[in-house]
């Protein structure tokens, strides 16, 4: 295992590139969520763990990937992740006064939304619950405060899809990020308890649909 110090320092690393870097991307670009999400996103997010990992000397079970406590992983999962979907049922159906699913989920299939939705999930769990929070965890050897400083991070990286390509109103987009910094606490919460990433990926997917019923 490395220094507590060296992963601290990789953290560190990562999480300010991918702060600068993703935030002039969503400035400068926009392209198809497809190429976006299954292209670019796994490019300029996972590359760099995969350097960091082979500096370390780490498997990728260091990041959660691994079939350990899977089935936990999947339940816990499964459980919260209810809330998030009674609250897109609930949200869709005041909003449209009635079920509404195709309203902004877009005219392709909704098999291909939700494969999107995956891959969105694995990008971003991989990056924040995977290496930075079991990194800074490890560190600090604090895993709440690892969650609350990590999660300050996946916040902020939100702002500008709020913002910038969503247009929400100020009030809209601060109920976005509460919603975001109230998830990835969570999603850090299951990982801290199961230690595989599916836990996070699969509460990812649970979590996202309300936001894409909502907005």
């Amino acid at each position: 295992m490395p220094k507590k110090e060296i992963l601290l320092k990789h953290a560190t690393i990562y999480v300010t590139y991918l702060l600068i870097v993703w935030c002039f991307y969503r400035f400068l670009f926009k392209f198809p969520d497809n190429v976006e999400e299954l292209i670019i996103k796994p490019i300029v997010w996972l590359v760099p763990i995969l350097i960091l990992i082979n500096k370390e000397k780490l498997g990728l079970a260091s990041i959660g990937i691994t079939l350990k406590n899977l089935f936990p992983a999947i339940y816990l999962s499964l459980g919260l992740g209810a809330l998030f979907v009674m609250e897109a049922l609930i949200i869709n159906f005041l909003k449209y006064g009635g079920f509404n699913f195709g309203a902004n989920v877009g005219p392709g299939p909704f098999t291909a939304t939700l494969g999107l939705s995956f891959a969105t999930a694995i990008s971003e769990e991989a990056a924040f619950r995977g290496y930075l929070f079991s990194r800074v965890a490890i560190a600090l050897k604090n895993s709440w405060l690892a969650n609350i400083l990590t999660g300050i991070a996946w916040t902020a990286i939100h702002i500008p899809i709020a913002f910038f390509v969503w247009n929400m109103s100020l009030p809209a987009g601060i109920v976005y990020l509460f919603i975001t910094a109230i998830f990835g606490l969570g999603s850090a919460f299951l990982f801290a308890r199961t230690g595989n990433l599916a836990s996070s990926i699969l509460l990812h997917v649970l979590w996202e649909w309300p936001i894409i019923l909502f907005r």
